[in-house]
């Protein structure tokens, strides 16, 4: 028997109940992870109200990230031995292979064997936000030293994963926030200038700090009509990455800004890279150097005990935090 996360039906955080199951061995791809801490997502929230791509099935466990010890292998897996300390790329099936739990497991696929230097917690902080922010930064917008890139929603864990991935090839981060409040923790956290949407023009500050240029990137996950405002702030030949859908608006396309400029606007999904053998193996590459060499440092905003996960998705929900939220089991 193992204690997993569960719910049987969609609602706010108090539909998530602690539950005993027993959990079958792993099958011959699996690997089974006794587990020591669980990364939060707000995509989990969004499957927990089911507002989310993936629809729930009850009882249903959730989760994507975990770090843990290895406690058994299936038939199939190789490159891995009892005992070792591995942390979890998020799968494509959160029920399916839900990660809050004592006991879970998890395709060999998306287990890596993480730096030594790293903590549990900071392993189970790791792979969502930084294959997001390469996938889209690196392997998508090309991003160099020579650009700016503007970060919008900068406090989630994708947000400041991106700074990291930023700085990692030399380029400078305008982080965006809608007030001044979080202004100095997310200089503190890496950003290069920080512009409080609520309180000064964004495009005017952009093009002041860029002489004029604007931004060549824009990583996004709000959307909706800040779209248009955030084209004006670009770069000629600029990229715009959309990952995500905060706003609950539906913007206008801006048509005339992206002609002018040859803008390029494009949907990202997490997806685009797990699904892909050869650019998931690059972002281990990159990451796994980038954290052993400290160059990636998991920001984590607070921790909260397994029992307490209901406050921990409760917290993760008001978006007080800077960094990730992270569950010790």
């Amino acid at each position: 028997m193992s204690r997993v996360v569960r719910f049987h039906e969609f609602g706010d955080a108090d539909v998530l109940h602690i539950e005993d199951i027993d959990v079958a061995p792993p099958a011959a791809d699996e690997i089974r992870i006794a587990v020591e801490a669980i990364g939060l997502n707000r995509a989990e929230v969004m499957f927990r109200r089911n507002a989310y791509v993936q629809k729930a099935v009850f009882p249903s466990r959730l989760g994507y990230e975990a770090a843990g010890i290895v406690e058994a292998l299936g038939d199939n897996v190789t490159g891995f031995s009892i005992g070792d300390a591995v942390s979890v790329i998020p799968t494509e099936d959160m029920a399916r292979w839900g990660t809050y739990g004592e006991l879970i497991n998890i395709p060999a696929r998306h287990v890596v064997k993480h730096p030594a230097n790293l903590s549990f917690a900071q392993a189970a902080a790791s792979w969502m936000m930084y294959i997001t922010a390469w996938g889209a930064l690196i392997e998508q917008a090309k991003l160099t030293s020579e650009d700016f890139v503007i970060v919008s929603a900068a406090s989630s864990s994708v947000g400041i994963a991106s700074f990291q991935i930023a700085h990692a090839v030399g380029a400078k981060v305008i982080a965006t926030t809608r007030t001044s409040a979080k202004r100095q923790a997310l200089l503190d956290a890496g950003a290069d200038h920080v512009i409080a949407t609520a309180e000064e023009d964004l495009v005017t500050t952009v093009m002041a700090l860029t002489k004029g240029k604007g931004a060549r990137v824009v990583f996004d996950p709000i959307g909706g009509p800040e779209i248009a405002i955030l084209t004006e702030a670009m770069a000629r030949r600029g990229i715009l990455l959309e990952y995500g859908a905060l706003s609950p608006d539906t913007g206008i396309f801006p048509q005339f800004t992206v002609l002018g400029k040859s803008l390029t606007l494009k949907g990202y999904l997490y997806n685009e890279i797990v699904d892909d053998d050869d650019m998931l193996a690059r972002a281990k590459t990159f990451i796994l150097s980038g954290l052993g060499n400290g160059s990636l440092n998991p920001l984590i905003s607070k921790t909260f005990p397994f029992d307490e996960i209901q406050n921990a998705t409760r917290f993760l929900e008001s978006n007080e935090q800077i960094g990730k939220i992270v569950v010790i089991v």
